[in-house]
Order: structure tokens, then sequence, then C-alpha cells
């Protein structure tokens, strides 16, 4: 913002670079559409973690859970989000960084299709990826703002010609799948024709149609193993190609200044730094091959639905042997919207086990105003449903 020190998360950052002399696109749109800016919010150091905790500014505290991480990148925007303090926020997502905190808060978060908006005066973290989300507390709001943002007056409204449940994700949770699962495919019969809802094997499917992937699963990868193998192959491919890319954005300014860099952020980064170019060319093949099979699934009004996040939101310091199962699990399933550029939403269910829970939706890529007015058209159904605890 014209004015202001785009701060990154980092103190170190802050003090080494100057004031912005404009104002990126999405901001413009929103403020000229008649919003207004009350504030600027803390992020994830680097934008570099899906926790949201900043050991320098102070964690964001999780208005549903005091006891547990905000979720990250952008804990800040859905934090203020959560708590009320604001209608809406942006944020950024790169490898989940606006739908992992809109699960963990209890709210919508929403990450369009890849490069459908300009991230202009954004601080990348890793291109191939980055893109500028929002959230909201209620889907009318979620798609008020992102007819501004995507620039489309007259929102896409159609019926869904199918509404794939991935199986194999929701064995994956460790929230009761079975009640999602159901309560969504009531609601969709309900509101489309039971012929609509589908059932499928994502990992499966992914292994069949993205032969790129090979390399990744013959690596034997320990993390696998608490994993469907073709998604932690895909989570890996992700990773990779991310790490490249914020070494070249950032990785001379990281080893000039020598940040002051957070526990888990710093372990992050020393990996982004070792990072080559092997197998890059291999994952932007999975990119498009994974684009391809799934707009091929899907077709133009077909919609993909997964968990957000496979669990309930960590503790606070939640130590690092713990994170190292935990986070590949989460990157399976961010992966998929990441890899193939998809948008996604994450739909908040209530609460289990007194934490927040939800539901991911997914669509093609460009296909975010049919995506919006679903949710807004599905969610009220959705809720009477699924049976969790309002929040």
């Amino acid at each position: 913002m014209e004015g202001h020190v785009t701060g990154f998360g980092s103190p170190e950052w802050a003090r080494t670079h100057p004031a912005a002399t404009s104002t990126a696109p999405a901001v413009l749109a929103i403020l000229r559409a008649g919003a207004t800016c009350v504030g600027r919010t803390v992020m994830d150091e680097m934008a570099y973690s899906i926790n949201g905790e900043n050991i320098h500014y102070g964690t964001p505290t999780n208005p549903c859970a005091p006891d547990r991480v905000p979720g990250g990148s952008s804990s800040g925007s859905a934090v203020a989000v959560g708590a009320g303090l604001v209608d809406f926020s942006l944020g950024t997502d790169t490898g989940g960084s606006v739908r992992v905190p809109a699960s963990y808060c209890g709210i919508f978060g929403f990450r369009p299709s890849h490069d459908v908006i300009s991230t202009s005066g954004v601080i990348p973290l890793a291109q191939s990826f980055d893109t500028v989300g929002w959230f909201a507390r209620d889907p009318v709001l979620l798609k008020r703002v992102g007819s501004v943002i995507l620039q489309l007056p007259n929102l896409e409204s159609a019926r869904p010609t199918q509404l794939i449940i991935a199986e194999d994700c929701f064995r994956l949770s460790t929230i009761p799948g079975n009640q999602v699962v159901d309560g969504l495919a009531k609601s969709v019969e309900k509101l489309f024709g039971g012929h609509v809802v589908k059932h499928a094997s994502i990992g499966d499917y992914v292994k069949d149609k993205v032969p790129s992937l090979k390399s990744f699963i013959s690596e034997g990868n320990a993390e696998q193993e608490y994993n469907i193998p073709s998604l932690a192959a895909l989570s890996s491919a992700m990773r990779l190609l991310q790490r490249y890319e914020f070494k070249i954005n950032h990785g001379e300014w990281v080893e000039t200044v020598k940040p002051d860099l957070g526990p888990g952020i710093a372990e992050c980064i020393r990996e982004a730094l070792e990072a080559t170019d092997e197998k890059i060319n291999v994952c932007r093949n999975v990119n498009n091959e994974l684009r391809a099979a799934l707009s091929a699934l899907l077709g133009d009004y077909g919609v993909l639905a997964i968990p957000t996040v496979h669990g309930l939101p960590p503790t606070l310091q939640t130590p690092a042997t713990t994170l190292a199962v935990f986070r590949p699990r989460a990157f399976s399933l961010l992966s998929i919207a990441g890899v193939s550029g998809f948008c996604q939403v994450s739909i908040p269910l209530g609460k289990y086990d007194n934490l927040p829970v939800s539901v991911s939706l997914l669509a093609k890529h460009g296909s975010d105003g049919f995506l919006l007015n679903l949710v807004e058209t599905l969610y009220d159904t959705l809720n009477e449903q699924v049976g969790f605890h309002t929040i």
C-alpha cells in the first residue's frame, strides 16, 4: 500500500525496504468499490509457514480456539475476520495460506484460480503458486468481495453437473469424515438431485493421469507412509518448485542480511537456499498434467470435495517432530489446487470436539464465479445437514 512498508512478517525485511510508492491492484479494486482499510495484519515470517506463529510480532489469537494456532501464513487476516474486527480481509495463498487459517478460524476462505487476479505489488513467495485470496464470515460477502476483486459484475450461475467426493482424502481426516461426506451428499441431492453426487479415489486417478509424478513416487519418501502416495508425491513436487522459486526471489537477501528467523521458519528457508534446478522441469510438467487431468475429470461445472486440512488445528508451540508428520499430510490435500491452479473455497462446518472444522470445494481453473455462486446456494442446506455444533 502506497506510503507503507510491506513487512513480509519480518522486522529485518521491514528495516531493509522502503515504503511502497504505489498500491497493489487487488487492494485498489477493493478500495475503489467502497471498502475501508482499517488495519494491516501480522503474518508468518516471509510467508513460509501454515501455522501462523510469529516469534517477532506475536501470534494472532485464534478466536475459536485460543490455545491453538490460527493457521498461516495469512494469520492476522483470518483472525481479524473470525474475531469480528472486520467484515472481510485479504490474504495471500501459495501453499495454503488462506485455506488453512480459514479452516482453523472457522470462516470462509477463497483461493482463486492461479493468475486470474494480479499479483502486482505482492511480495512473491513462489510465482508458480502465488495467489491473492480473501476471508469472510458468510458466503454472501465472500461472493461480493469476489465479484469486485475478480472483476466479474455478473457472477456465473449454473447448476453443478457433478460433485465428486474424494473418498480417499476423507479417509485421511482425523475428523469423522462420514458425517461431512453424508451431509454434503444429502445437501447436493436435495438441491440438485442425487445423480450429481459421485465418489472417486483421487489418489488413484492422479497416479494414472499424471505420469511425471512417477519420479517423486519412486523415491519412497518416508512421509508417504502417513499418506496417499500419489498425493504425497504431488506435495513433494509442489514444495520442491516452491523452494527453488523462493531461492531465486529471496536467496540473495537472506544470505546478505542474515535475518534472525524463528523456529521452523529457519529450517524451511535453509532447505530453500539449498535448492537446485534438478527436476524443476519435471515439476512444471506435473503442474500442466494435473491441470489437464482434473479439467477432464470435472468438466466445466463439476466440483471436487475434499477436507481443507486433514485434522484439527495444532496446539501453539507444537514440537517440530510432530509437525514433521502433520505438515506433509496437510500439503498433500492443499497441493491439489496449488499444483493444478484450480480455485478452492474452504467452508466452515461448525465445531467438532469444540474445535472448528471445514470442507473444501474445488472447481476448474477460471470457474471462480461459478464456485462462489455454488457456495452461496449450498451453504444453508449444508449447515443443516452436517450436524456439527454451530460456531
